[in-house]
């Protein structure tokens, strides 16, 4: 495909987002004006994972459309182009901030339907998205959203590592959307995706992370918060009788009896939630930066290991309480490495 990059829109640590407009010679075959993610090609293997899983999932409703992928050398350095819908109204988190920090709960609704359907066939393909939070859902002029972003997705089921090397503890996903599962025994199967949905609800109804925290809060407390005991995340305290029995449905600590999409799809939360309202004009992706809770050093990060010292083959095997209590006693690992996507609009 020929093309031409336009400005940018967005950027992470390994990658940017910029618009992209198809050339002449290539206008017939795709859509006028799409986004493209762009990184090194030395530091390209989320955005060919993405690549790999939304040709693997094929077409949704619910899920970002990808068009196609391309390498090309600018300035002497060769990158790796991943095509992808335009959204023009940017995510989730984008308009949860244009909206006052917070969305009303009809709207919030609508919403959750749309991305519980949108897991629902992920799942039902056999994948889990493993990075479900408002700022990879993406919203459209139509006030329809896409679940977006599939750069840590992986296979459902997928056998656990056994290597040394492997066994390491890893952090697949955003900290503070994980599942208690995942932080404690390095679980990724399709309920902890189901847990973040829980947590992007709490978010979009108060415009705060599900965990109550600081953003200066120590990651590894956060860390054992959530992995250890029975706390659950705070729900919003005028939220309807309806919206707390679904979030208790998501926060259930046992992965084996949280409800899935399909339940979830049936809840009277979300059963009978209409279409979105297409935005309007002043609802556009806005240019003002996220909102302080965004936790822009904790966002998303591509199997961040933890230091090997805490992770020797004796540590590996002992309890989730006492590998958590370890991380907990000593320094905080960099966690600016983490490839969190800022509006640039």
């Amino acid at each position: 495909m020929d093309w031409v990059r336009g400005h940018e829109i967005g950027h992470g640590s390994f990658a940017t987002i910029n618009l992209a407009l198809p050339s002449k010679t290539s206008a017939a075959q795709f859509p006028s004006l799409m986004a493209v993610k762009s990184s090194g090609a030395v530091c390209s293997s989320s955005l060919k994972n993405e690549k790999q899983v939304l040709d693997l999932l094929g077409d949704c409703p619910q899920i970002v459309r990808c068009f196609g992928e391309s390498c090309t050398l600018e300035n002497g350095e060769q990158f790796y182009n991943l095509f992808l819908e335009y959204a023009s109204g940017g995510s989730l988190a984008d308009r949860i901030q244009t909206r006052g920090g917070r969305l009303p709960e009809f709207e919030v609704r609508r919403y959750t339907r749309t991305i519980l359907e949108g897991l629902r066939y992920i799942h039902g393909k056999g994948f889990v998205h493993c990075d479900v939070k408002p700022g990879n859902i993406l919203v459209f002029d139509d006030g329809d959203v896409k679940i977006a972003d599939f750069g840590l997705s992986k296979k459902a089921g997928k056998n656990r590592a056994e290597t040394e090397q492997e066994r390491k503890f890893q952090l697949r996903g955003s900290p503070l959307y994980m599942s208690p599962e995942s932080v404690s025994h390095n679980e990724y199967e399709s309920p902890c995706d189901i847990w973040a949905v829980g947590c992007g609800v709490v978010e979009m109804l108060t415009g705060k992370p599900a965990w109550n925290c600081r953003p200066e809060s120590n990651i590894y407390s956060i860390l054992l918060r959530i992995g250890i005991g029975e706390e659950l995340p705070e729900f919003p305290k005028d939220l309807s009788e309806e919206g707390t029995d679904f979030l208790g449905k998501c926060f259930i600590k046992d992965p084996t009896k949280r409800w899935t999409a399909e339940m979830l799809l049936n809840h009277p939360f979300v059963a009978d939630a209409g279409k979105s309202a297409p935005l309007t004009a002043m609802e556009e992706a806005s240019t003002s930066p996220r909102c302080p809770f965004d936790f822009e050093d904790w966002a998303s990060v591509e199997s961040q290991e933890m230091d090997q010292r805490f992770w020797s083959n004796s540590s590996f095997s002992s309890s989730p309480t006492e590998r958590l209590l370890q991380l907990v006693d000593n320094e905080a690992v960099d966690w600016s490495v983490a490839d969190s996507w800022v509006t640039v609009r």
